[in-house]
């Protein structure tokens, strides 16, 4: 089976004539093609009976023609593209903003509305708004592409982790249209495409790392978040860079076991942390009883034997590992009594 590879569009900049010198001319010519017009009219019946039809026939086609000119105007806000397509062919991307010119016959973008609603569903999951919302109904018209930084903030997603736990997980990707011609040519919706790799990128980096607990040295999705945040953002800029859109940040916001798992992985982190105070309590008391009882040897305050020794070390490794408060025995006697 034959396929043909599909090829990489490049954006090629290019600039449009200014609007201020355009529509003054055109407002002048369709003057001047009225007045033409009268003049044919006017001119031929007082001279010869009849109008000259050569002159009103070129004035009575032109009109036509500099009214459909007067369409080619078009507005740039800062940030924001548009990409010139005459008759099915690339002709270049005007990134400059302001008044601009151009062929009336220059593709105004999709007309279907399929298209156009999915595109006004997608931009309002990107936004974050409703679907009613002014915000979502707001459409790039005359293959206008906005060139400004966007957020998408992603679901929650369950996945497994490493080691097959389930989690849940959700990151914000912070983007922006790079090369318009591959935004608009090489993909085709670039919005849903963004929302679509991103969710697959999270799922995929999930799956590498653990949730926490790995080996020495290992990155964990807990403990490792800057390092697990590159990784999403380099493996969401390899694969979104088809479609022309640069990956300015990418990060988690929310990362958690699934509600399944939850409890009891909350007992395992509360017995591990009971088992390092533990360990800090018992280090900390053993080191307590030896320097008492090197400062009681040392200053000559008792000598002991090792009997002695043992039920002194028994009776203070008590008092200060006990969670319950000790109260202490007073001992009238002797020593030994």
């Amino acid at each position: 089976m034959n396929t043909t590879p599909s090829t990489t569009s490049h954006e090629r900049a290019v600039s449009a004539p200014s609007g201020w010198v355009m529509l003054p001319t055109l407002i002048v010519l369709i003057l001047g093609d009225i007045a033409l017009l009268i003049f044919s009219i006017r001119d031929g019946v007082e001279t010869t009976g009849q109008p000259h039809f050569g002159l009103l026939f070129l004035s009575i086609l032109l009109l036509p023609l500099l009214i459909l000119l007067l369409t080619g105007f078009f507005t740039l806000q800062p940030n924001e593209a548009r990409v010139l397509v005459l008759f099915g062919d690339y002709k270049g991307t005007v990134r400059t903003s302001g008044f601009h010119w151009g062929n009336p016959f220059y593709t105004n973008g999709p007309g279907q509305p399929g298209l156009l609603a999915q595109a006004a569903q997608m931009q309002s999951k990107l936004a974050g708004t409703k679907p009613g919302s002014a915000a979502s109904t707001q459409k790039m018209g005359r293959n206008k592409i906005s060139l400004r930084a966007r957020t998408l903030n992603g679901d929650k997603l369950k996945v497994n982790d490493k080691r097959g736990n389930p989690i849940e997980i959700a990151a914000v990707v912070v983007w922006r249209v790079g090369d318009t011609a591959q935004a608009t040519f090489d993909v085709d919706n670039y919005e849903n495409y963004v929302s679509t790799q991103s969710e697959s990128a999270l799922r995929h980096l999930a799956s590498l790392y653990a949730y926490d607990y790995g080996e020495e040295h290992e990155i964990t999705l807990r403990s490792n978040v800057v390092e697990v945040s590159q990784a999403l953002r380099a493996e969401l800029q390899e694969r979104l860079a088809k479609a022309g859109v640069a990956v300015d940040e990418a990060r988690l916001t929310h990362l958690a076991y699934a509600p399944e798992i939850a409890q009891a992985m909350l007992r395992r982190q509360q017995a591990e942390a009971v088992i390092a105070a533990r360990q800090k309590i018992v280090h900390g008391a053993v080191s307590m009883v030896d320097m008492a009882l090197k400062e009681l040897a040392d200053k000559h305050v008792v000598v002991l034997d090792d009997e002695r020794k043992a039920a002194m070390v028994s009776n203070l490794m008590v008092v200060l590992c006990g969670e319950s408060e000790i109260h202490p025995v007073i001992n009238t006697g002797t020593l030994y009594n």
